[in-house]
């Protein structure tokens, strides 16, 4: 009887405290800045749109050097291999990509979005390419303790950055 009581009693403060928080926390923003950040974020205001892509960019090439160093302390890259060691490093970052303006490509007649599409496919396949050739020459610089411990790794690379996007591969949203 007395526990029900106790619990029912530290239940209901604990409410109370909660209920406090909740409305502190409400008057802490202002009201007029409220209305004003969801009418942005509802009709996708361009500026804060590339604020956000702007700082994702940043975070994604911020995890890319931490696990390029990552690996290549785990790599233990000699000075003799630092050259191509820094070749593949500059291949392996993200080309600059220009995103297609959508009302232009709407303008398009058929054929035309097709040439674009394949244009596209070609310049994505040669950076495919490139890639694929710094990482088979950085690879054939690596003796073969190096060659297993960057096989397990190159193994774990697009899981990684794969996490949580539904086997989508990164390509979880079109610009």
């Amino acid at each position: 009887m007395i526990v029900k009581s106790l619990h029912k009693t530290l239940l209901g403060a604990g409410l109370l405290a909660g209920l406090g928080l909740t409305a502190v926390a409400q008057t802490a923003v202002p009201a007029a800045t409220a209305p004003q950040a969801q009418a942005q974020a509802q009709r996708g205001d361009p500026a804060s749109m590339e604020q956000r892509h702007a700082k994702h960019r940043e975070m994604r090439q911020l995890r890319a050097e931490r696990r390029m160093a990552a690996l290549k302390l785990k790599l233990q890259i000699s000075a003799a291999q630092e050259g191509d060691w820094a070749a593949w490093t500059t291949a392996m970052k993200p080309a600059e990509r220009q995103r297609h303006d959508r009302a232009e490509f709407a303008r398009l007649t058929t054929p035309e979005r097709i040439d674009r599409m394949r244009a596209l496919h070609a310049a994505r396949g040669a950076e495919m390419d490139k890639r694929g050739n710094a990482t088979k020459t950085l690879y054939s610089a690596l003796n073969a303790d190096q060659k297993k411990v960057f096989d397990g790794e190159s193994l774990r690379l697009g899981k990684r950055d794969n996490r949580g996007k539904g086997g989508q591969h990164g390509h979880h949203h079109r610009g």
